[in-house]
Formats: C-alpha cells, structure tokens, sequence
C-alpha cells in the first residue's frame, strides 16, 4: 500500500482535523478557562483594592450572567449568517478590551462594567463547536468529529480553570501584592487568543441570504432580563435578609418573563428567518438536549457555592467538613479533575458507544453521586467520592450537549443550536442558585448563633441536584434512535419525526 493515499486519507480524517483546527480550539477553551478560575482566588484583594463588601462581589456574577444571557444567541446567530470565525475573533477582541480594562478599573462601577463585558467569552465554545461541526460535515462525518473534539476542547476548559485558580495566588504573591501587575496576566493571554484566532482558525462558510431576526432578538432578550433578573433577585432576598413583600418582585418578573416568552414563540412561528427556529427546538432531537442542558445546569453551576460553604463549616454542628480556604480549594480540585475525566471518557466511549446511551448513563451518574450525599457526607472521603461520580457525569455532559444540538441542528444553524444549550444551562444554573441561596439562607436561622446553613437545607439543595440528573436522564429517553448519527441533512429532515422511545 502507498504512503500517499494514507496521508491523504489522514488529512481528510477526523484526526486530521483535530490535530489542527481543534489543537487551535484547545488553546482557546485553555484561555477561557483560565478566565474562568483566575479572578476567584482574588476576590478578596480585589473588594479591598475597591473598598467595598464582600457582598458586592455578588454584582459581578449576575452583571456577567445578564449580558451573556443577552448576547450569546445574538452572536450565535451572526456567526451562523456571517462566518463563525468572525464573530469568534470578535468576541476575543471584545473579551481582551474588558480583561485590560479590568486592570485600570479603579473603582466599583467601571469594574463591574468590565467584568460584565468579559463575558463575551461564553460564546466561544459554541462558535467553536459550529466550525468543527461545519467542516466536519463536508466529509459526512460532522456529529462524530464534533462529539470527540468537544471532550477534548472541554478538558482544555477545564485544565484552564484548574492552572487558572493555581497561578493567581502564586502570581499576587511573587508581585509583592501587586494586583494590577497580577491582573494583566489573563489579559495577555486574551490579547493572544484572539491573534491566535485570527491568523489559525479557518472560516466556515454561511449561507446566503440570510436576514437578522432584530425584532425576535430584542423579544428574547427582554424575557430572558426579566427571567434572570427574577432569579437574582430571589438569591438577593436570602443573602440580603429581605422582606416578604420583596417575593412579589419575584413573582412579578417571573410571571412577566414567561409572558414575554410566550409572545416570542408567537412571533418567530411567523417569521421566514427567525432569531431561533421554534420547529427546529420542537424536534425530538433538539428539545430532550435543551431540557437536559437546563437540568445539569442545576449542578453544574448552582451546586458549587453550596459545596464550598458546606466544606468550610465547622464540623462542631454535626455536619460539614471544617476545611480551611486551602484544603476547600483542593475539593473543588478534585471535582474539577473529575470533570476532566468524563470528558475524556466520553470522547473515548462516543467512538464505539451509542450517544444517547452515553449521555443517559451520564445524567443518571450526576443524579448517583448526589443522592449519596443524603446518607454520606460527613467525611471527607465521602464528600469526594460523591463529587468525583458527579463530576464523571458532569464532565461528559458538558462536552456532549453542544455536539448533540449541532447534530440536531439543519445547515446554517449550527452556531444557534449550540449556544442554546449555554443559555438554558445558564438559566438552570441561575434558578439553582436562587433557590439553594434561600433554602440556605432560611435554614441559617434553624443553626442558633451560627451563619451556616442548617442540614436540612443542604440536604434539600443535593435532592434537588440528584433530581435534576435523574430528570435529566428520563427526559434523554424520548430521543430517536437516528439521533447523533453521521447523517447528511436532508436525510436528517427525512428521519426526524420517527421517535423512538426505549
């Protein structure tokens, strides 16, 4: 056999797109991630830098949490009509312009709006999923490809995150305290993604005459304000001590953003081209992946400040581990490594296995390892046992859900697709942390003299986490068996009302 055909044939591969595109990708979701971990081990130098409360630092989560909420499926949908590469250097441009203005941010309002403004970076991953998925198709082996690449891109997020959180300290410390000087270290590496994207990354090629759904946008973009600002809400009433008039807020919102979804629904049904394609996210394919994205979002991103407080709490009550900020760091090490190892599973497994079966047995270990924590969780070996089979789940899912809704998605609304599942996995996160901020915060005055949660609200907070993975696991069933497959597009329209529940 000749040398020549196997190159060719490697370069045409699944594995000569990772080797390149994907490599490229990595070093993205590594910059991302370090975003993601660097700032948190800085809070407290920061609020001080600020001169404010550690309470303010509330602030930046949900400014961030808005703003990507409202311009990820804006930029998804660009990116689908104008070539993902170019909104994704966009984003990176943006994404460098508010980490460097965070460095010269002197008082509490700028920082809050360049924190807010960094958030662009949320849409990177979909944009990369997209790409990969994009070119892949071209060789009738685009849902494949993308299933591999997004466990590997997502064990790049998380490797980010973890050297992210390490090298802060290490750096403010060799800088004497210096926490400008420490600040400009993720905005060098922004700075250099965003030439990295430019000059490596391929563009994909949209298709023509497509139109921007403005009037559809600004509808979402008002249901999802008022949603998620009914959410943070609801999290500032348990943290601020708030009165019972204040839940009226609440309901008010809440009641006014499903309204405003409920019109939205109304008006794309009517649109040629809409902001999102309703029929698409009605499809047995599409809307089991969306669900479960919202569910895992209760854990993934609800759970994590519940686990912290939880590990630090004196051990004198009869629960909590009595960990310091030290030994708290290196759990959430663990469970971020385990992260790591679903993704890397799944990528693995997803090369034999069926998908869907993966992300079922997925789902249901999140809802394993959080149910073990209502009968084991005052030792500390039981603590991270419970998170490394959660996480294991967790990391899978992560890498999993973008590639699936890109395999669900028609031509041309790939980027769109993908970047839903970030917005209903942010929602889910939110609504979690809303209500795991009450439970807590009502279960605080249960513990006499002391500020830590009572049992009983932890415990409802990791029944309510294995719920949704047990939930999320039922909800996986109904999708059909030609689901996630290396099927062209119009064989994907032809199949995609045969559903299949086993």
């Amino acid at each position: 056999m000749s040398r020549a055909p196997v190159a060719h044939r490697l370069r045409g591969s699944a594995l000569g797109i990772t080797a390149g595109l994907i490599g490229w990708f990595i070093l993205v979701e590594l910059t991302s991630g370090i975003l993601q971990g660097y700032y948190v081990p800085l809070f407290s130098d920061i609020v001080v830098a600020l001169g404010i409360r550690d309470a303010d630092v509330n602030w930046f989560e949900a400014a961030q949490l808005l703003l990507s909420a409202l311009v990820l499926p804006v930029l998804a949908k660009l990116g689908d009509m104008y070539g993902h590469k170019k909104i994704l250097l966009i984003a990176a441009i943006l994404t460098a312009g508010a980490s460097w203005w965070l460095v010269f941010a002197g008082t509490f309002w700028t920082f809050l709006i360049a924190w807010a403004l960094q958030g662009f970076y949320v849409v990177w991953l979909p944009l990369e999923i997209a790409l990969i998925f994009e070119r892949g198709r071209t060789q009738n082996r685009g849902v494949s490809t993308t299933r591999r690449a997004a466990g590997l891109l997502v064990v790049g997020l998380e490797a980010g995150a973890i050297i992210g959180a390490l090298a802060a300290g290490r750096i403010f410390a060799a800088t004497s305290g210096d926490l400008r000087v420490t600040l400009m270290v993720p905005a060098i590496a922004v700075t250099l993604i965003a030439i990295v994207i430019w000059l490596a990354v391929p563009e994909s090629t949209p298709l023509p005459g497509r139109s921007l759904d403005t009037g559809g946008f600004v509808i979402l973009a008002w249901g999802l304000l008022l949603v998620t600002g009914a959410l943070v809400y609801m999290r500032m009433i348990g943290e601020l001590a708030l009165g019972p008039e204040a839940w009226w807020w609440v309901v008010g919102l809440l009641a006014a953003g499903i309204a405003v979804f409920a019109w939205f629904v109304r008006y794309e049904l009517r649109q040629d081209d809409p902001a999102v394609d309703i029929r698409v996210l009605r499809k047995p394919e599409m809307w089991p992946v969306q669900a479960t994205a919202f569910l895992v979002g209760i854990s993934l991103l609800g759970a994590q400040g519940p686990l912290s407080t939880y590990a630090g709490t004196d051990s004198s009550l009869g629960y909590g581990l009595g960990l310091d900020a030290t030994a708290r760091s290196n759990v959430i090490g663990v469970y971020l490594v385990s992260l790591i190892f679903g993704a890397v599973l799944f990528a693995i497994t997803s090369r034999r296995a069926n998908p869907r079966v993966i992300l079922i047995a997925a789902s249901a270990l999140v809802g394993i390892g959080y149910t073990l924590f209502l009968p084991f969780h005052l030792e500390l070996w039981q603590v991270l046992l419970n998170l490394s089979i959660a996480g294991i789940g967790s990391g899978a899912l992560v890498a999993a859900l973008p590639a699936a809704a890109a395999a669900a998605a028609p031509l041309g609304q790939t980027g769109i697709a993908s970047a839903l599942t970030n917005t209903t996995k942010t929602i889910g996160g939110t609504f979690a942390s809303a209500v795991f901020g009450v439970v807590l915060a009502a279960g605080a005055g249960a513990v006499v003299g002391q500020t830590a949660g009572s049992l009983g609200g932890y415990m409802a907070v990791w029944a309510i986490c294995a719920g949704g993975g047990f939930a999320a696991a039922a909800v996986l069933f109904f999708v059909p068996k030609v689901a996630f497959a290396d099927t062209l597009p119009e064989e994907s329209d032809a199949v995609a009302g045969e559903t299949e529940v086993r």
